[in-house]
């Protein structure tokens, strides 16, 4: 069966629509503040205009991705060099200076680049690429588990340092989901997430300020002026746009009263501005693309693409459901980005790829399962039988 030509649009639409939006609530959410740290000269659009720059180069990473064969991706050439590469991006933050009190980015000049970002990346096309090749050894916990615990607790370790423990928790979360799928038991799963579980008592119990997040969690109003401020202020934003909200470009907490407004907070913009109906809108797109994700996912022709999207599925979702969790005080307060909407091009670039990698899965729906060099022999014996024969004008075929 032909590969299809068309993507799934509707896969395709809500991302670009959340892309899109995301760009204009950049710049309700960053104007003023980005008026006055430029002196007041008018580049109140300077936030929007670099999120415009990289969305461009997310859409243009996204066509690229969709375009490639996924199926590329199955090699151990590709898997193991792109996981040291990660891994050797990981460590290199911590020889670069410090931004915001973390160990996060790597500087390029005007440039700076978020490596835990894109090892969301690597580890999916790495736990994809080693389930397949354990197919049937799903049950295995040296064989097959421990080797995902382990490259997974190294990759979320160093992140867990930077520090940056929500990213390391959504590193975490994908790797269990996509074991669980690929046939693993709840039990072996269990004592995978032991070490995980103990690191994470460990930073809790010896890091106050973690601990505080806990407490300020538990009672939001406990000291609202003080270690409670960020979440108080995300509330009172989403009590006062209501139902409609105030409008766009009206929203009053974004001027200096919640904390990057224009990133981790940005979905306490929406609710404040766009009220009720703006909030569910954004839920019903991403639930649009957790279902049309783990279709695409569940319809691959291999074992490779269907794990491979259901970690990336997993991770864009997942990372969404975080975010908006963290404005709503529904689980403790944590920074990490929402999905397509947030400002970052660290952020948005890999989210994009990954898109784009769904996109070409879902390409491939229906089409028998076949390796790389499997389609490779087949094309060319396609190709002999077609010079093999011979079209009469008088009728039949004649092969010599």
């Amino acid at each position: 069966m032909a590969r299809k030509l068309t993507v799934d649009k509707w896969m395709f639409l809500p991302v670009i629509g959340l892309a899109l939006f995301g760009l204009v609530m950049v710049y309700s959410a960053s104007a003023v503040m980005a008026s006055l740290k430029n002196d007041g000269n008018g580049a109140h659009y300077s936030y929007a205009a670099k999120q415009a720059v990289w969305l461009f180069a997310g859409l243009a990473a996204m066509w690229l991705a969709m375009r490639f064969d996924y199926r590329r991706l199955c090699r151990r050439e590709i898997v193991y060099p792109l996981l040291v590469v990660t891994v050797m991006g990981l460590v290199a933050v911590f020889g670069f200076g410090r931004i915001n009190g973390a160990r996060r980015w790597i500087r390029l000049g005007a440039l700076s680049l978020q490596p835990s970002e894109f090892a969301k990346l690597g580890l999916a096309v790495f736990l994809a690429y080693y389930l397949d090749k354990r197919r049937g050894l799903e049950q295995s916990f040296i064989v097959t588990l421990l080797p995902c615990v382990l490259v997974t607790g190294v990759l979320a370790g160093l992140i867990a340092l930077e520090p940056d423990l929500g990213t390391a928790l959504m590193l975490v979360f994908m790797c269990v989901v996509t074991c669980f799928v690929a046939g693993a038991r709840v039990w072996q799963m269990a004592l995978g997430l032991i070490p995980a579980v103990l690191g994470f008592t460990y930073m809790l119990l010896f890091s106050p300020w973690r601990l505080e997040r806990i407490k300020t969690f538990l009672d939001p109003w406990r000291d609202p002026q003080g270690k409670s401020y960020h979440i108080v202020q995300s509330l009172l934003a989403f009590g006062s746009g209501g139902w409609h909200g105030l409008g766009f470009g009206e929203g009053k907490q974004k001027l200096f009263y919640l904390p990057y407004p224009y990133a981790d907070s940005i979905f306490a913009v929406i609710g404040e501005e766009l009220g009720l109906l703006g909030c569910v809108t954004i839920i019903i797109l991403f639930a649009l693309f957790l279902w049309r994700g783990l279709r695409a996912s569940l319809n691959a022709p291999d074992r490779f693409g269907m794990l491979l999207g259901v970690a990336l599925v997993t991770n864009i979702f997942g990372q969404a459901l975080f975010n908006m969790s963290v404005t709503l005080s529904l689980v403790p307060n944590k920074g990490i980005p929402l999905p397509f909407i947030s400002a970052g091009g660290s952020s948005l670039l890999p989210t994009m790829i990954a898109v784009g990698l769904l996109l070409s899965i879902s390409q491939y729906a229906g089409v028998p399962s076949v390796s790389v060099e499997g389609e490779k022999g087949r094309r060319g014996e396609e190709e002999k039988g077609r010079r093999g024969r011979v079209n009469l004008r008088g009728g039949g075929t004649w092969r010599r």
